[in-house]
């Protein structure tokens, strides 16, 4: 039997509340199905399940708020059966002595429940409303979809952005208090980049095209194939190495925040197949349906902030990640080239990494990778 916890979907979540079972018990699972939905201090993520089995027992109930790692579900494992799963382990011979003592065992602290109906749950999670803080007119003191719109009405802008601003300050001090950030600077020609790009576009319809954003995150990924001890994670006190590169793309929320969910496999895709799915996580970000993996596997994170027309930007990383990439806006500047003085596009682009896990000549070495890739982009 195996107890599923309710997962960490990114280092600034501590605690998460039930929105919606998908499962029930008695069902058949499999690695990667959706078991729930789970409102966090930034969206409603979808939470998946990583093996297979079945469903033995749910443990919480919508509108419950648990913290991280709390078992939420009982499952079986393949070929287990309820019967075999919750079978006594067989009892120890007692020895020749006289019999303990006999002690009541402590009675199940009931879980509390919260009363709401579904179109005001989903309403709630919609506008990024705590039901749990409501007060409930309906029947037996339930939240309905009134009490959420009068909440939603009397909220300020500052009131719903308080929990998502809160939860990111607190992993930003974790950061910054736990990891000796080292950071390192290069500014990239791009010019090479850019003409190869307009060609490749020039031949495509608006929609098929390819944003700069794409090329950049390709020759990153590509990258870190050549330095692995920037794409992980510290923990328990040692460098582990992602199983994949998955780059945390940091998106800018409608309502204020910001989230990171990863972009999977990003060096084993082509470009046309990762603007894709970049144009889809962008898109779902905002509209907070995300699934839990798209906010657990970000191995290293890249922030874009060329379009708010910053030249440069060193960030924090995100625990447990070692290190995140800061690419300022694409601009012509002036620059040498062969002795010449000319107008070239650049961009400035940053890396903060964890001292733990590399050195300032290892991540010098990367920037430079990065740079040596962006000088042939029909190889991306």
């Amino acid at each position: 039997m195996i107890e599923f916890k309710l997962p960490s979907l990114g280092a600034d979540m501590d605690e998460g509340t039930l929105l919606e079972w998908r499962i029930a018990p008695g069902d058949a699972l499999r690695r990667g199905q959706v078991v729930a939905v789970v409102d966090t201090a930034k969206a409603a993520v979808d939470v998946e399940c990583w093996q297979d089995g079945s469903v033995l027992d749910l443990l919480i109930q919508p509108g419950d708020k648990v913290p991280v790692g709390t078992p939420i579900a009982l499952l079986l494992e393949p070929g287990e059966s309820a019967e075999t799963a919750r079978r006594p382990a067989p009892a120890a011979k007692p020895a020749e002595t006289a019999p303990a003592p006999t002690v009541a065992a402590p009675a199940a602290v009931p879980t509390s429940r919260l009363r709401i109906s579904p179109a005001a749950r989903k309403r709630a999670a919609e506008l990024g409303i705590d039901a749990s803080t409501l007060s409930g007119t309906g029947p037996q003191g339930a939240v309905t979809l009134e009490d959420v719109e009068a909440a939603a009405r009397q909220a300020t802008p500052v009131d719903r952005q308080a929990a998502m601003r809160h939860a990111i300050g607190a992993a930003m001090s974790r950061s910054k208090r736990e990891i000796p950030h080292y950071y390192l600077g290069e500014t990239v020609p791009l010019g090479i980049a850019m003409a190869w790009l307009a060609t490749h576009n020039a031949e495509l319809p608006p929609e098929r095209r390819l944003l700069p954003g794409v090329l950049l995150l390709k020759a990153i990924a590509l990258a870190l194939c050549d330095y692995p001890q920037l794409n992980g994670f510290w923990q328990d006190g040692a460098f582990r190495p992602a199983p994949g590169i998955h780059l945390g793309v940091a998106v800018a929320l409608r309502q204020g925040g910001l989230i990171a969910p990863a972009l999977h496999d990003v060096a084993d895709k082509p470009l046309a197949q990762l603007m894709d799915e970049l144009g889809d996580l962008v898109q779902r970000a905002r509209s907070h349906s995300l699934r839990s993996s798209e906010l657990s596997d970000a191995s290293l994170t890249v922030t874009q902030l060329g379009d708010q027309g910053v030249d440069s930007v060193f960030g924090v990383i995100y625990p447990p990640q070692v290190a995140l990439v800061g690419v300022g806006r694409i601009a012509e500047r002036p620059w040498v080239e062969e002795g010449r003085l000319c107008a070239m596009a650049t961009a400035h682009f940053s890396l903060a990494a964890d001292h733990r896990a590399s050195d300032g000549h290892y991540g010098a070495r990367f920037l430079a990778g990065i740079r040596r890739l962006l000088q042939a982009p029909d190889s991306l």
